[in-house]
C-alpha cells in the first residue's frame, strides 16, 4: 500500500509531453479571464440606458472605471445596470452625473492591468512553447533537442525477457563459439592465465533468416554483462561527424560499463567497402568507419568489451574491418541440415498442438534448404489454416499446406484456366516428373500439381534423400534435363512450345553457364574461370575494366553452354519420346485429381527404367547410353544417338 499514491510510468509519460503543458496553460488563462470578466454582479445595458438612468433621475450613485471605459449605476430601485462607453463620452458622462446631483467615484482598476498583461503574454509562451515542442519532435524527445552526437544504443535490461542458447537450433557450431565469449566474460582469469586473448570481435555472417540476431540475444541473456543493441544505419545521418559522435560514445559506455558486448546488427550499413562506389564515397558513412575502426583497435585487452556484428553481406565489408584484431572471428551461420531443421522445428512447435501422427522429421525431409524463419514461418502459417478449418490440432495436411505456400505462394483458386490450356500445364509437369524419375542423378519427385499457385500455373516438387553440398558434373546435366522436361513434353505433343516454360530456361541457362565459366566443366574451355560470374557487388571497380577473355573464347562459352542445353533438352525429349504412354497415362490423372504423389508417380511409371549413368568426363559433352539393339521402337540409332522429331499422332486425352 506505500505505493498507492505514487504515479505510474504512465501517468509520468503522459505529463512530460509538452502539448498537454500547452492546453493546460491555455485553459488557466481562459479561467482567470472568465473569472475575471464574470466576477460582476452588474447588468449589462447600453450607453443609451445609462443616459436615460441619469435624465430620469434613477441613479443613486455611479462609479467611472477610465481603464476600462465602464461606468456602473446603482439605481433607487436596487438594480444595477453597467455599460461600455466610447473613451471620448467618459468626460460627458461626468458632466452629465455632476449636473443631475449624482454622487459618483472615479478609479483605477489595478486587476485588469495584471489581466490585460497576461492575456497580452499568453500568445508568447504559447508560441515558445509550441516551438520547443516541434524542435524536440525533430530531435527524438524533449530531452535530447541538441543531442546529435549521443548514441542510439539500446541497453537490455534485467526486465527484458532473455533468450538463451537453448532457444537456438540448428546452429551447434556458432553457439559453441559464442560460448566461449561467455566463458570468458565470465570467468576471464583461466584465459589470461595461458596468455590467451579474447576475439575483440566476432562477425556473424549468412543468409537470411538464418537466426544471426537469435544468437546476439542468447548471448545477451547468457553473459549477464551489459549488453548495448544498435543497428548500422543508426549510426549514420546527413550531418557529417554525428556518425563518429555516436560511436565514440557508444564505446565510452561500454568502457565504463565494462565488461560488456556490443551487438551492431546489418553492419553493412556502416562497415562498406571504402573508395568502391563510382564518384567517391559517402564522406558521413567513412568517418563513421574510421571511427569504428579505432575504436576497436583500440580496445584493452583486459577490458572485456566484445564487439558482435552480424550481416548478411560479407563481401562488401572493407577488408580494414575483417583484418584480424578487430574481428578475429568469423562465425558463418549458415541454413541449417536436416538434423538443424527438425530441432528448429520442434523449438517453434512449443506450446502448440499436434495430431499424434506428425513426424518433424518428415517435414525437415521435405524443407531443403529453409532457413529458420522460413521454418518459424511454416508452422505459422499451418498453425493459420488451421484455426481457420476450425480444428484443434495442426494435421500433416496443414503441414504439406504450408510448405507449399511457403514455396510457391497460396493457392490461387479465383484463377480458372480453360481445358486446353489446363491440358498444357499437365503434360509441362508431367515431362518434368517422367523426365526426373527416369534419370539417375535426379531426385525423387515428391509431388506435382496443375493447381495454380503464386505466379505458376503448376509445380513439380523434387527432394533430394539427403542435404548435397557439392554436385558433380553428370548431377548438374541431370538438372538441366529435368528443368528442360516440360520444354520437350510440349514440343512432342503440341509441336508448338509456350511461354511456360521461361523460368525454367532461365534456371537452365544459369546453371550451364556456370559450368562452362566457373567450374571448368567444359573440356574445350579447360579449368578456367572465365569473368566475374557477376558477382562483384561494386560497379565501380570494374568500371573500365574490360573483360578478360578474347571474343574467341566468348564465341566458344556461348557454343559450349549451348551444346550442354542441347544434350539436356535431347536427353529430356528422347524419354518422353521413349515413354509416351506413361506420359499420356500421368495426364490423365494429373487432369482427374489435380495432384499426383510419390505413390501415384511410381504406379503409373512402373515400366520406366533409369537412364544409365553419365560417362567418365573425357572432354565430350555426350550421355554413354549403354549398346542398343540396331532397330529400336524409339527411334535409336545403333550409337546411341536419338532422332529427334515430332510425336506423329497425340493420345487420346480427355478434355
Amino acid at each position: 500500500m506505500a505505493d498507492a499514491g505514487r504515479p505510474t510510468p504512465e501517468r509520468k509519460r503522459f505529463f512530460r509531453r509538452p502539448l498537454v503543458w500547452i492546453v493546460l496553460i491555455a485553459l488557466i488563462a481562459v479561467l482567470i479571464g472568465s473569472f475575471w470578466s464574470g466576477g460582476s454582479d452588474y447588468e449589462q445595458a447600453t450607453t443609451s440606458e445609462v443616459l436615460a438612468h441619469i435624465n430620469k433621475s434613477d441613479v443613486e450613485e455611479a462609479k467611472l472605471l477610465d481603464k476600462e471605459q465602464l461606468v456602473q449605476l446603482d439605481l433607487r430601485d436596487g438594480g444595477q445596470v453597467e455599460a461600455y462607453v466610447p473613451s471620448g463620452l467618459m468626460e460627458s458622462l461626468a458632466t452629465e452625473l455632476e449636473e443631475a446631483g449624482v454622487d459618483f467615484d472615479t478609479e483605477v482598476n489595478e486587476t485588469s492591468v495584471f489581466v490585460s498583461f497576461l492575456l497580452s503574454l499568453l500568445p508568447i509562451v504559447l508560441i515558445v512553447l509550441l516551438l520547443l515542442f516541434f524542435m524536440s519532435q525533430m530531435q527524438g524527445g524533449g530531452s535530447r533537442v541538441l543531442n546529435f552526437g549521443k548514441s542510439k544504443a539500446k541497453m537490455v535490461s534485467k526486465d527484458t525477457p532473455k533468450t538463451t542458447f537453448d532457444d537456438v537450433a540448428g546452429s551447434d557450431e556458432a553457439v559453441e563459439e559464442l560460448k566461449e565469449i561467455k566463458d570468458f566474460l565470465e570467468d576471464p582469469k583461466k584465459y589470461q592465465e595461458l596468455g590467451a586473448k579474447i576475439p575483440k570481435g566476432v562477425l556473424l555472417f549468412g543468409p537470411p533468416g538464418t537466426g544471426k540476431t537469435l544468437l546476439a540475444r542468447a548471448v545477451a541473456g547468457e553473459a549477464g554483462v551489459p549488453f548495448y543493441s544498435i543497428s548500422g544505419s543508426d549510426f549514420v545521418e546527413m550531418f557529417v561527424g554525428v556518425g563518429a559522435s555516436r560511436v565514440r560514445d557508444l564505446f565510452t559506455q561500454a568502457k565504463e560499463n565494462a565488461p560488456a558486448i556490443v551487438f551492431v546488427d546489418e553492419i553493412d550499413a556502416v562497415g562498406r567497402h571504402r573508395g568502391a562506389g563510382m564518384g567517391g564515397g559517402h564522406d558521413e558513412r567513412e568517418q563513421t568507419l574510421n571511427q569504428l575502426l579505432v575504436e576497436m583497435d583500440g580496445f584493452d585487452t583486459r577490458g572485456g568489451v566484445i564487439l558482435i556484428a552480424a550481416t548478411n553481406r560479407p563481401d562488401i565489408l572493407d577488408p580494414a574491418l575483417l583484418r584480424p584484431g578487430r574481428f578475429d572471428r568469423q562465425i558463418p551461420v549458415d541454413a541449417p541440415d536436416k538434423e538443424g531443421r527438425q530441432a528448429i522445428l520442434s523449438v517453434h512447435a512449443k506450446g502448440k498442438p499436434f495430431v499424434p501422427d506428425v513426424e518433424f522429421g518428415t517435414i525437415a525431409r521435405r524443407t531443403p534448404g529453409f532457413s529458420g524463419a522460413d521454418l518459424e514461418n511454416v508452422i505459422n502459417e499451418a498453425a493459420l489454416l488451421t484455426a481457420r478449418r476450425n480444428e484443434k490440432a495442426i494435421s500433416n495436411y496443414a503441414l504439406e499446406e504450408a510448405i507449399d505456400r511457403v514455396i510457391a505462394g497460396p493457392e490461387r483458386k479465383g484463377r480458372v484456366m480453360g481445358d486446353e490450356e489446363k491440358k498444357m500445364t499437365a503434360y509441362h509437369e508431367a515431362g518434368h516428373a517422367l523426365v526426373a524419375h527416369a534419370l539417375p542423378h535426379a531426385a525423387p519427385v515428391h509431388k506435382l500439381t496443375i493447381l495454380p499457385r503464386g505466379r505458376s500455373l503448376g509445380h513439380t516438387l523434387v527432394l533430394p534423400v539427403e542435404d548435397k553440398y557439392t554436385q558433380t558434373r553428370s548431377e548438374m546435366i541431370d538438372t538441366l534435363a529435368y528443368a528442360l522436361g516440360g520444354r520437350a513434353a510440349e514440343e512432342l505433343v503440341y509441336h508448338d512450345p509456350t511461354t511456360g516454360a521461361s523460368n525454367d530456361i532461365e534456371k537452365a541457362t544459369k546453371v550451364a553457364r556456370a559450368m562452362v565459366t566457373e567450374y571448368g566443366m567444359s573440356a574445350k574451355l579447360g579449368a578456367i574461370k572465365y569473368g566475374t560470374g557477376g558477382s562483384e557487388p561494386f560497379l565501380g571497380k570494374d568500371y573500365g575494366h574490360q573483360r578478360d577473355y578474347s571474343d574467341d573464347v566468348a564465341s566458344n562459352i556461348d557454343s559450349e553452354i549451348r551444346a550442354l542445353i542441347e544434350l539436356a533438352h535431347d536427353e529430356a525429349y528422347a524419354i518422353v519420346t521413349e515413354y509416351r504412354d506413361v506420359l499420356d497415362q500421368m495426364v490423365v490423372e494429373l487432369l482427374e485429381k489435380e495432384t499426383l504423389n510419390t505413390e501415384d508417380l511410381a504406379r503409373i511409371a512402373t515400366r520406366v527404367v533409369k537412364r544409365p549413368p553419365m560417362a567418365p568426363f573425357n572432354g565430350t559433352a555426350s550421355r554413354k547410353l549403354g549398346n542398343p539393339p540396331v532397330s529400336t521402337s524409339n527411334g535409336s540409332k545403333p550409337d546411341g544417338t536419338i532422332e529427334i522429331g515430332p510425336s506423329t499422332e497425340d493420345a487420346d486425352i480427355p478434355t
